[in-house]
């Protein structure tokens, strides 16, 4: 993991604080140091919440083979898809919607909100968490699953009821819903709710 002053890790000391030193400690165990540049060489998955350009096609072709990159800056990723693919990117997303594999926060909080609304939930939880994130995965199936389609697109209509269905569950399971409710109840709710067509 890197900041603007480069990889971040333990025992580091500029620019650290609380957070930074617990990721370090559990992100980069090799203390690796230097640029972004420096410690993308070999990495698998690149993980952009930066700035627009921050990644170079040179800096993709030095990580290994088929690379994933997660190029989440707004309104302009951190590269390019069409430049992080020519580099030798195997799957690439970003959050904005003209290109595949939008990543968007969309895709979970309305349905986050609607199944622990729905049970009544006294918090949020890492079980809910968890729920939602494995209720997303689960809406591609194998044989869908392509380097342009890994993850829905935000305006598909199964995804807030599948959220909200499988987070009300956790909260019911886990111990933090005031009111057990049919969780398939919930998932036809919140379709009724979410329905753009009406």
């Amino acid at each position: 993991m890197c900041d603007s002053k480069g990889a971040i890790y333990e025992g580091r000391d500029y620019g650290m604080n609380d957070t930074k030193a617990y990721v370090a400690k559990w992100t980069n165990r090799d203390k690796k140091d230097g640029s972004l540049n420096d410690i993308i060489q070999d990495a698998d998955v690149f993980i952009g919440v930066s700035v627009a350009d921050l990644l170079t096609k040179e800096m993709v072709e030095s990580m290994a083979d088929d690379p994933i990159i997660f190029a989440m800056a707004n309104p302009n990723p951190e590269i390019k898809p069409d430049i992080a693919k020519a580099a030798g990117a195997k799957v690439i997303g970003t959050g904005r919607s003209d290109y595949p594999n939008q990543i968007n926060n969309v895709l979970a909080f309305p349905g986050i909100f609607r199944g622990a609304l729905d049970v009544e939930a006294t918090h949020i939880n890492e079980e809910m968490k968890q729920a939602a994130v494995e209720a997303i995965a689960n809406l591609i199936e194998p044989d869908e699953l392509n380097a342009d389609y890994c993850i829905p697109g935000p305006f598909d209509k199964r995804v807030a009821p599948s959220v909200a269905r499988e987070v009300a569950k956790a909260a019911m399971e886990s111990g933090v819903a005031r009111v057990d409710v049919d969780p398939e109840s919930i998932y036809d709710k919140t379709m009724k709710l979410t329905d753009l067509d009406k």
